[in-house]
């Protein structure tokens, strides 16, 4: 996968710094300020944060972030980046929109043995075959709080100033394909869904 790292290494060669991830599984935005934290004391110049989406798939509706909440934690998480790591640039990328997971999956039978039997991303992914009114409503509305939240994170970083840049839902709205999904979980991208999320991700950034 041609990362950010790289990319940005390939226009300057003198760059042979370390990439370090202090991402986790599962992350959910209340994790983020204590990643904050590690990441200052890592002493990058350039930081990407992909958060979010574990704050929308939950085991159910009812059990998704608060927006309120979710801005909190994020606005301290980026108040530490600023305070530690004050010449730093920031690099905010967008949710995806897990609906479209939906969409491009909901007709494999792998797919939804594998989010049934894994319990995953329930609030979106429950009752995947279903076109009732009740499971339309539902993910329409799981749909539009990945949309308040990446609403958030727009908002924070341009509070934070010029060293901050979002991606201006460019991988909200990247059209991802069925092709690009993880044959294990069905949830997250695969080797070429994650090569298509840098490039998107990259091309939307800093001009480096």
């Amino acid at each position: 996968m041609n990362s950010h790292y790289l990319r940005i290494r390939a226009k300057n060669s003198a760059i042979n710094g370390r990439n370090y991830n202090q991402a986790e599984s599962g992350a959910k935005a209340d994790d983020m300020p204590a990643q904050a934290t590690a990441t200052v004391g890592r002493a990058p110049q350039y930081v990407t944060i992909l958060i979010g989406a574990n704050d929308a798939c939950t085991s159910s509706e009812s059990s998704m972030t608060a927006v309120s909440t979710f801005r909190g934690h994020i606005d301290t998480a980026l108040a530490t980046l600023k305070a530690g790591l004050p010449n730093a640039k920031v690099a905010v990328i967008s949710i995806p929109d897990i609906k479209r997971l939906w969409e491009v999956g909901r007709t494999s039978g792998s797919a939804r043995t594998a989010w049934s039997l894994f319990g995953i991303c329930r609030s979106m992914l429950a009752n995947p075959t279903s076109t009732a009114a009740a499971d339309t409503a539902r993910r329409d509305r799981v749909r539009q709080r990945v949309i308040d939240f990446n609403t958030q994170l727009a908002q924070a970083c341009a509070a934070y100033g010029p060293n901050c840049d979002w991606d201006g839902n460019a991988v909200f709205n990247y059209p991802f394909a069925f092709s690009q999904v993880s044959g294990w979980d069905y949830f997250h991208p695969n080797a070429a869904g994650q090569t298509a999320l840098a490039q998107v991700s990259y091309a939307a950034g800093f001009n480096w």
